[in-house]
């Protein structure tokens, strides 16, 4: 196991660090877009002393219209992700969708995530597990907290004990999501690293335009709550310009603010460790 990912499954390495951070573009547009992306973000993670894991869809299956971006190729996209991580030498995540793409991705990939849609669907799951890759899985937008202890089980049944839960807010309403950060600690009972997704939870679905939208103004309200609440990774997606991203671009962080955002969140972390102490 890559050694970032070490210190993430042991909790107590990982109080040592300040947090991880999971970011990226949404998809794999380019190889060029990618690794400037990955470049800058890796740059600004060794600097502040974040562990690092670089996100990238290799497709994205969950399109509200027909017309919708989609990918450039499984293949292309997944080598892109491969080299990224070997060149950086850093954790690469994908998601996936159906049972027969979790042995394609685990080929290419350190993280396999499952999408909060199908959180609980125990065939995507169990394969996913079968893979021997860490696993991430997003709560669904309608499911507690504590329910989210069943699709853990699924994973370490399956004889994989490399799991982690990432928050991304509740549906409320028809257009809108909510953050409970109680779900963090909650979710930590569990023994397994929590993530905050900030930018996913920032999205306005089911717009009639078939566009979701987003909130992004409210990315450092959201990470800074994450953070003193003591959340053990963050996961937001970034592009150079959003408003050109071919996919969830209305709630992505622009990359040229990311640095000044960790930066804020890292002094965040070290004042509630302080009084914690």
């Amino acid at each position: 196991m890559h050694k970032t990912l070490t210190k993430i499954n042991n909790l107590s390495e990982l109080k040592k660090s300040v947090f991880f951070l999971i970011a990226g573009p949404c998809v794999i547009e380019g190889e060029k877009m990618a690794f400037d992306i990955a470049e800058k973000v890796f740059s600004i993670t060794q600097k502040l002393n974040i562990p690092y894991i670089f996100k990238a869809s290799y497709k994205k299956a969950n399109r509200t219209r027909l017309d919708s971006f989609t990918g450039i190729g499984d293949e292309k996209a997944l080598n892109i992700l491969s080299d990224i991580g070997k060149h950086f030498q850093i954790p690469v995540l994908t998601d996936i969708h159906t049972e027969q793409e979790a042995a394609l991705a685990a080929k290419y990939v350190d993280i396999i995530q499952i999408p909060a849609f199908l959180c609980r669907q125990t065939d995507l799951l169990v394969s996913a597990a079968k893979t021997g890759r860490f696993i991430n899985i997003k709560k669904g937008q309608f499911l507690s907290p504590e329910a989210m202890q069943f699709a853990i089980e699924k994973i370490k049944k399956s004889n994989n004990h490399n799991v982690m839960i990432t928050e991304r807010g509740t549906t409320f309403g028809y257009g809108d999501l909510v953050v409970d950060y109680r779900s963090i600690p909650k979710m930590q009972n569990f023994e397994v690293p929590v993530v905050l997704d900030i930018t996913h939870s920032l999205q306005q679905p089911n717009q009639s335009t078939g566009v979701t939208g987003g909130l992004p103004h409210l990315i450092d309200t959201l990470a800074s709550a994450g953070i003193a609440t003591g959340v053990d990774g963050i996961f937001i997606e970034t592009h150079h310009d959003p408003q050109k991203s071919k996919s969830d671009g209305a709630n992505m962080l622009q990359l040229d603010k990311l640095e000044g955002l960790l930066t804020k969140l890292v002094a965040i972390r070290r004042v509630v460790s302080d009084y914690a102490q």
